[in-house]
Parts: structure tokens; sequence; C-alpha cells
């Protein structure tokens, strides 16, 4: 047919497979480094500004952060590296830079940037609203709209370019820089991986000392004594036997304050301070076991607990 609309053919070696596996690469990629270093920026501001209220934010914070760093680690240089090989082949081939599937990942990338700053501002005049605005939410407020802001700016020039844009390169060099410096100061946060392992031991030890003063309690609630020796808590039906420190291979420490008034303490040696201290270790009746104190410094350190009768009575058998 003469009105027949011919539609040009794709060049010689054009490889469409190529073209979506490295475009979506690159967006997943870009997302997934946006994303983590928002979420490192934050745990950064969680570190320095603490919520008082949070009393388990820190842990929890300290775990966003080494798989944020994780993820920059990894994924962030795959960015880079894909971002380089796609303007490698813009330069040898400009019909690439024009396909659909750029075009349409780059304004979908526009528009959820564009969605994130609008509700980044609605959310924060919302805030303001309700007398709720602190340095710690301004900060990551501020954090978001930076990092949306730059991939909304960058980009937006982008796509309207024929050729690539010549800040490209900085770009990259600066979002390295920043990704690099957040990654370093993680460090001085979370510490390295030696000092992580330590801490984890630390945590086995008061979920250890958290175990053996319930089968204290259990043991007390059942023959109305506290036991001599940690020894005296094995129990072969149950299969219980009193766990050990697994750094040092040794036994814990148990003594019996007053037997009178069940009064004990047990103890560990730590590696390093607890991430929060909020009070000084004290002689206090034994409530939930988990929800008490269990703060420590470096050393030896020894929890003093006394069993209130009224809270846990001794069981009665029935005839």
């Amino acid at each position: 047919m003469e009105n027949e609309i011919k539609r040009p053919a794709l060049p010689a070696g054009r490889n469409v497979p190529r073209d979506l596996f490295l475009h979506l690469l690159a967006i997943v990629t870009l997302y997934w480094s946006a994303i983590s270093f928002v979420t490192l920026l934050w745990q950064f501001i969680n570190n320095f500004f603490p919520d008082v209220l949070d009393y388990y934010q820190s842990m929890y914070s300290l775990g966003l952060i080494r798989f944020s760093v994780s993820a920059l680690i990894i994924v962030f240089p795959v960015f880079i590296v894909v971002s380089w090989f796609l303007n490698k082949i813009y330069a040898k081939e400009a019909v690439v830079r024009e396909s659909k599937i750029r075009k349409w990942l780059l304004y979908l990338t526009l528009f959820i940037t564009a969605l994130v700053i609008i509700g980044d501002f609605i959310f924060v005049i919302n805030t303001f609203l309700g007398g709720e605005i602190t340095t710690r939410f301004i900060l990551k407020a501020l954090s978001v709209n930076l990092v949306a802001g730059v991939i909304f700016g960058y980009y937006f020039d982008d796509v309207r370019r024929d050729t690539p844009t010549k800040s490209a390169k900085y770009f990259a060099w600066g979002s390295g820089v920043l990704v690099l410096a957040a990654i370093i100061g993680a460090f001085f946060i979370v510490g390295s991986p030696t000092s992580a392992r330590l801490v984890q031991f630390d945590q086995q030890k008061v979920s250890d000392l958290q175990n053996i003063q319930y089968q204290i309690v259990n043991y007390w609630q059942t023959k109305q004594k506290l036991p001599a020796t940690l020894s005296d808590l094995t129990d072969p039906i149950s299969g219980f036997t009193a766990p050990i420190d697994q750094q040092t291979k040794s036994s814990y420490e148990y003594n019996i304050k007053d037997a009178t008034t069940l009064s004990f303490e047990l103890c560990a040696t730590f590696n390093k301070p607890s991430h929060k201290n909020i009070t000084p270790m004290a002689a206090y009746p034994i409530g939930a076991g988990i929800g008490q104190n269990w703060d420590h410094g470096t050393g030896s350190v020894c929890f003093e607990r006394t069993i209130d009768k009224q809270l846990y009575p001794p069981i009665t058998k029935t005839k």
C-alpha cells in the first residue's frame, strides 16, 4: 500500500536484549544504592541524635548500618561499572541512547523521584503543623530530598540530551566520594569485623545468663531453695545443662549472696561495654528477666538478683 508507513529497521548488530539487561541493571542498582545510602544516613542521624524513648533502637540501627554498608560495597560499584559500559556503547551506537527502553526507564526514575520529593515535603509540612519538628526529623527529611533531588536533576538533564552530558564523570566521582565517606564513617560506629565478633560473644553471654536465671527461679519454685551450684540445674528430662562461656569455654560464675532473702549473683567476663548504659548495676527483685538491666562494662561483671517470693511463689504439689 502506498500510504503504509515504513518503519526503519534496526541497525545491523543492534542487540536489544543486551540493551534491556544493561539499562535495567543500571536502574535497579541505582535505586538500591540510593535506598542503602539514605538508610545509612538515617542510622547516622539515629546514632548522633538518639531517641530517648526508643531503648532498642541502637542494636537495630547497627544491623541496618551493616546491611547498608554491605549493599553499597557490592551494588554501587556495579552501578558505576554498568553506567560506564553504557556510555561506551552510546559513543559507538548513538541509537542505543535514544532507545525506548532507556527513555521509559529514565522517565520512570524521574516519576519516582518526583513522587518521593513531593511526598517528603508533604510529610515535613504535616509534621511541622503538628508541632513535632526536631533536629532528628529535619535531617532525615533533608537527606531524602538531597538524594532524590540529585538523582532527579541529573537524569532530567541527561534525558533531554542527544549526547552524554559531561557532568556524568563528575556525578560518578562525586557520588563515589560520598558513598566511600559514608562507608568509612559506618566503620567508626559498628567497628571492625573482629569487634563485631566480640560483641556477638557478649550478646551470647547475656542470653546464657538470662537462661540460667530463669532456671534458678524455676528451681526455687519447685524445691524452695536456691541451687548450691549451677550443676544442680541439670535436668536429664528437659535436657537442660547450664551453658558455658563459648569464648573462654569455662563455666559462668554463680554465687549465693543470701539464701534467706534468695539473693544471688551471676557473673561473666565481657569484651566490650554494652551499647547503652541506662542505670548502674544494682540488686532488685527479679521480674521478667529479659526486660531487666543487663548493661555491662568491660571485664568481669556480676549481676545481682533477688527472687521476689510474691511474683514467683513456690509451686505446691497436688495429691
